[in-house]
């Protein structure tokens, strides 16, 4: 049912076996490494040569004109021919004298590679001649890093110590030397479009911009990213600088204000840390929020990368965590574990409710404004002490977004206004359960609010009076609750892997299933009500139909499945995972192809389906099991369902409704005058003689020849009437019947008329045609052209067949059937009319 699609499909190339190591880029290619191996990628999505015949895993590529070089962790560098895949040259690396570090082809140098080792030390190779040109002694440290400056024969040398030295490789001599505090130098790059500018990155997120001219250090980037820079890189003739770390950010800094510091000019950023929660933003289904482990809000589009949102990281105190900086932010609040929003007054006021792991304040955020909202909500009690084993554990925020109700580890659930943050009631006279809440919900209404506790209880309250209306008791504690507000139903997960569904209605349990193995992590209703998805620890992802109440899909995966969301339009599931930093969406097949929806076996074992975007080898594999799994058997329905009951053709009114009108509709349609053929003009006109010259009248042509072809004498037999012929002595009537379902209203007529003996026809074929009736009247299938046929036979007919003796007394056993099977008929019509009239009228 569901197939797979990666959040990043409009980007999305060849995915790797593994994760990416090391990656290069030329004009044509884009080369990307795991492992021993490293593939060349064309147009950013087709896997194009691969190389292999590294032992150990690469750490450096280095594209060079038609060659590429690669370098692993054991110090072998190999040079291969990009085209025919073949190694050009191998060279072998002494690792305790130069562990080979940084590469670099500097400009200008033909066929020459200057390689840079952890022991400090630099070597010139010619690459062709596979020979050492020249040795530089280095500065006793580690480099880290080699960039080309914009000048011939000088480059920038990062070292561990955080020292950057510009130097002159043709007279192997030092031009400048600068020094970083935060640590080894990770990347370096120049600007080019006429400033003496360089850039250094640092394990820390911080970038130095060093003035070349006046030798100093011109302006600090700090927090540019919130880990290490990885890598930097100025456009080549613009002021634009494109940084990317390790916390999943990708970002383009321009440099166009006083002072050199750069600001951002756009960015691409996701989660650091996996997420933790994801939920579907409005009805429109473009836009998912995700709470990650790394404390941010952000909002991915599943429309195009551009209209990704971040709302900042959850925090005590904004203005001290700004002066603090990210690397020290003290007041940064914990993972949000859940939240809930709503589009509605999100204008005017915040519209998302957050929770946070073991912490007691629940964040309002606001998603216009991109930021955390006004409130922090937390009960009058605590607003003074922090309690440390007292938090939030669930939220929910009414439809109308001018409530939020908060559950608590306590067994307190509290409802706040979200506009002014100012509490509005408790729900029991201290707590509402015994034990931790496990959920809230609110029904679509603001009339009845839902609680789940570890007492195993949900109870029914008036969410504005605050009265307990009713009480369920639960088999087993509840480890989570999902409402579907349109439908009224209730998903509850249980700590024993079941799932119940509950009716809020009438406060009953209209389903139980059971199937997982392991914890389950989330829900999600399809937008219906018909499906509920759910994920278990158990690295499975189960469809439930609820008005079957069984199990009709299931799959596999390689990692569990940790949160779930449907799109409110039905297109698309999407799912978090463990260790996973993407957001993973599944298109539903349903919608564009036919699926299977038959239960699924008691002893149904799913086989494992990799993530989306993360194996595309095996995409083939995958959609030829489901289509084996899932072979659709079309259901092809019978003639006739019964022979006791009327069976009507499936032909179009068209084809037998208007027989009887025939010759009316050919009337109307019938043009007043025919064409008339204008007729030649001659060469020379002929003119009267006389005084006066006229022009003489054309002469009137009375040689008409009648055109009446007579049709005795080209009759020939037509196929319908060759088989009413044989069917007299085989009586097989279904090929002629066949035969005319297949003609139009017209073609009808004409080979009725053909019947008669005046036509080209007999009596005998006449007397066929009317057993064909009489025996579609006695099987009760295609009735309403039998009742056609037969009135248009009648109406062509008539004078013929009331004076053969033998056609009226096939018409007389007709009448008689035609009689039976509509009282018949009209005993069960009466009998409906009057089942429906009662429904109407009396009062239920």
């Amino acid at each position: 049912m569901w197939s797979r699609q990666w959040v990043t499909k409009h980007t999305l190339g060849n995915a790797l076996l593994q994760d990416i190591t090391c990656l290069a880029a030329d004009r044509m290619l884009i080369f990307a490494s795991y492992g021993n191996v490293f593939h060349a990628i064309a147009r950013n999505k087709e896997v194009v040569h691969t190389y292999e015949g590294h032992k150990a895993r690469i750490h450096l590529l280095q594209p060079f004109g038609d060659h590429i070089i690669s370098v692993d962790v054991a110090n072998v560098l190999i040079v291969w021919d990009i085209q025919s895949e073949e190694e050009y040259l191998q060279v072998v690396f002494d690792k305790a004298t130069f562990a080979v570090s940084a590469i670099l082809h500097p400009s200008t140098y033909l066929n020459k590679i200057l390689l840079g080792s952890e022991q400090g030390g630099l070597q010139l190779w010619n690459i062709r001649s596979n020979k050492l040109l020249y040795s530089f002694p280095g500065w006793g440290l580690g480099v880290t890093t080699l960039a080309q400056a914009p000048a011939v024969d000088v480059i920038a040398v990062g070292l561990v110590s955080g020292h950057i030295i510009i130097h002159n490789i043709k007279f192997d001599e030092t031009l400048m030397k600068f020094q970083q505090d935060w640590g080894p130098i990770t990347a370096i790059s120049f600007r080019t479009d006429g400033h003496p500018v360089m850039a250094a990155g640092s394990p820390v997120g911080h970038i130095a911009l060093w003035d070349l001219e006046e030798k100093k250090l011109m302006s600090q980037m700090r927090n540019a990213h919130s880990t290490a820079v990885a890598g930097m890189s100025f456009v080549p003739g613009e002021p634009l600088l494109i940084t990317n770390g390790a916390d999943n950010a990708i970002r383009v800094w321009i440099f166009d204000g006083p002072g050199g510091t750069g600001r951002v000019l756009r960015s691409r950023m996701g989660h650091s840390a996996p997420p933790t929660k994801i939920r579907y933003h409005g009805q429109n289904g473009e836009q998912i929020l995700s709470a990650g482990q790394d404390g941010t809000l952000q909002s991915f589009s599943t429309v195009h990368e551009r209209f990704n949102k971040s709302l900042g990281r959850g925090s005590i105190n904004k203005k001290k965590s700004k002066k603090k900086g990210l690397q020290h932010d003290t007041m940064a609040l914990p993972p949000i574990t859940a939240f809930a929003s709503e589009v509605a007054h999100q204008n005017d006021w915040d519209g998302i409710i957050a929770c946070h792991q073991g912490y007691i304040t629940c964040t309002t955020w606001n998603y216009q404004k991109t930021s955390m909202g006004a409130h922090k909500l937390r009960p009058e009690e605590f607003s003074k002490n922090k309690p440390i084993d007292i938090y939030a554990t669930a939220v929910d925020i009414t439809t109308c977004g001018n409530f939020a109700v908060i559950g608590m580890s306590t067994g307190q659930v509290d409802v706040y206004n979200m506009q002014s943050g100012i509490h509005r009631g408790r729900y029991g006279r201290e707590k509402a359960h015994e034990g931790s809440i496990r959920g809230v919900a609110v029904d679509g209404l603001n009339q009845l609010t839902i609680t789940a506790g570890s007492d195993g209880l949900i109870k029914f309250w008036k969410f504005k009076a605050k009265d307990l209306v009713h009480s369920t008791d639960l088999s087993s504690s509840p480890s989570g609750i999902l409402l579907h507000r349109d439908s009224g139903i209730l998903g509850i997960a249980f700590d024993d892997f079941s799932i119940s569904v509950l009716d809020i209605e009438t406060w009953k349990i209209v389903r139980k299933f059971s199937g997982h193995h392991g914890r389950i992590n989330d829900m999600t209703f399809s937008p219906d009500g018909r499906w509920l998805i759910t994920s278990s620890m158990d690295c499975t992802i189960k469809t439930w139909d609820l008005p079957s109440g069984c199990l009709i899909d299931c799959f596999l995966l390689d990692s569990a499945a940790v949160s779930l969301t449907m799109s409110p339009t039905g297109d698309f599931l999407a799912s978090a995972h463990v260790d996973d930093l993407g957001i993973y969406l599944w298109s539903n097949r349903s919608l564009y192809s036919l699926v299977s929806l038959r239960p699924l076996p008691a002893d149904y074992e799913p086989s494992v389906i990799t993530l989306p975007g993360t194996c595309p080898l095996q995409d083939v594999d995958v959609a030829e099991g489901e289509d084996k799994c899932d072979e659709m058997i079309e259901y092809d329905s019978p003639e006739q369902l019964g022979e006791q009951l009327v069976t009507l053709s499936l032909l179009p009114e068209s084809r037998w409704k208007n027989l009887l009108s025939l010759d009316v509709i050919k009337k109307k349609n019938k043009p007043r005058e025919p064409p008339k053929v204008p007729t030649s003009a001659p060469f020379f006109i002929p003119t009267v003689p006389g005084l006066i010259p006229r022009y003489a009248a054309p002469e009137q042509d009375n040689d008409t020849q009648s055109k009446v072809v007579n049709i005795g004498v080209l009759a020939q037999k037509s196929d319908f009437y060759v088989h009413l012929e044989e069917a007299l002595s085989t009586n097989e009537y279904t090929a002629p019947l066949n035969l005319l379902k297949d003609l139009g209203p017209s073609n009808i007529e004409i080979e009725l008329r053909s019947l008669a003996p005046e036509g080209g026809g007999s009596l005998e074929v006449m007397l066929s045609f009317l057993r064909m009736i009489g025996m579609m009247l006695n099987k009760k299938y295609n009735f309403e052209i039998a009742q056609a046929y037969l009135a248009l036979f009648l109406k062509l007919h008539l004078k013929i067949i009331s004076s053969e003796p033998s056609l009226l007394e096939e018409i007389s056993v007709l009448s008689k059937q035609l009689e039976e099977t509509w009282i018949h008929l009209r005993s069960l019509f009466n009998q409906s009319l009057c089942v429906l009239t009662y429904m109407k009228s009396a009062l239920l």
